[in-house]
């Protein structure tokens, strides 16, 4: 989606919800769309959450709750899909329960990250789908499978991090990324340039910023990681740094 229609909407809908002095949702939308967001508003005035910590797709909250003096979550359900008979499943993939998904007709953004554990997924979809997948999604390839709404904590849906630790010269988060993924310094740097880089939501195209304890990174098309802290120095005068990494 390009830059200004996404932003026109987004000023349109904040303008909606502050004339109206209510809240106002999107659907889900990339992470790279949603950042587009702190380029019209103010810290204050939007909420971005995916359903559970970690999640690459989001939704915007347009609205403040203190200045509106209530709440309202965010329209999110889960569905777990687990196989009837597991042992006579399919090994199913990301891309399976998405093309089942898409073969039902449904717009991709009103779902949100697929989440396979074991056996089981875990799709984020907005509360208007659920029970149209619920009543409908019951074959992936040749598994059957069975849909159930999630109700209450959402622990099995938390992502997995391995904790990294890489060593750098300076404590730069092209560097950082650079170790991380196997980049070459050059290839990293263009990163921040195409804007694929996030930091806690929002667009980073300074190559050089030194990433604080706790800072979610997302790189597009390689991943996501929190910055944990430093590690040590070398004998040499490197830094290593400690980083958990989403798997």
């Amino acid at each position: 989606m390009s830059d200004k229609p996404l932003k026109k909407r987004f000023t349109d809908m904040l303008e909606r919800s502050q004339k109206n002095g209510s809240f106002s949702f999107t659907d889900f939308l990339s992470a790279a769309d949603a950042a587009e967001v702190y380029e019209i508003a103010q810290d204050n005035e939007v909420s971005l959450f995916g359903g559970a910590e970690g999640t690459e797709r989001v939704m915007i909250r347009f609205g403040n709750p203190e200045e509106l003096g209530y709440e309202v979550p965010f329209p999110i359900d889960i569905i777990k899909v687990s196989p009837l008979q597991a042992k006579f499943s399919d090994k199913l993939t990301h891309r399976d329960y998405l093309g089942a998904l898409m073969n039902l007709g449904i717009e991709r953004d009103t779902i949100g990250d697929i989440v396979i554990k074991e056996d089981a997924a875990y799709i984020f979809c907005v509360e208007k789908m659920s029970d149209y997948i619920l009543e409908n999604l019951n074959r992936i390839k040749r598994t059957t499978v069975l849909c159930t709404r999630m109700e209450g904590a959402v622990e099995d849906v938390q992502p997995t991090l391995s904790e990294r630790t890489v060593v750098i010269s300076s404590l730069r988060l092209d560097s950082i990324l650079s170790k991380l993924y196997n980049l070459s310094r050059s290839d990293s740097k263009a990163l921040f340039a195409e804007k694929h880089v996030l930091v806690n939501g929002r667009l980073c195209m300074n190559a050089a910023h030194s990433p604080k304890e706790g800072d979610v990174i997302s790189t597009r098309g390689y991943g996501k990681c929190i910055f944990e802290s430093i590690s040590h120095e070398t004998k040499k005068g490197r830094i290593a740094v400690n980083v958990q990494v989403y798997v």
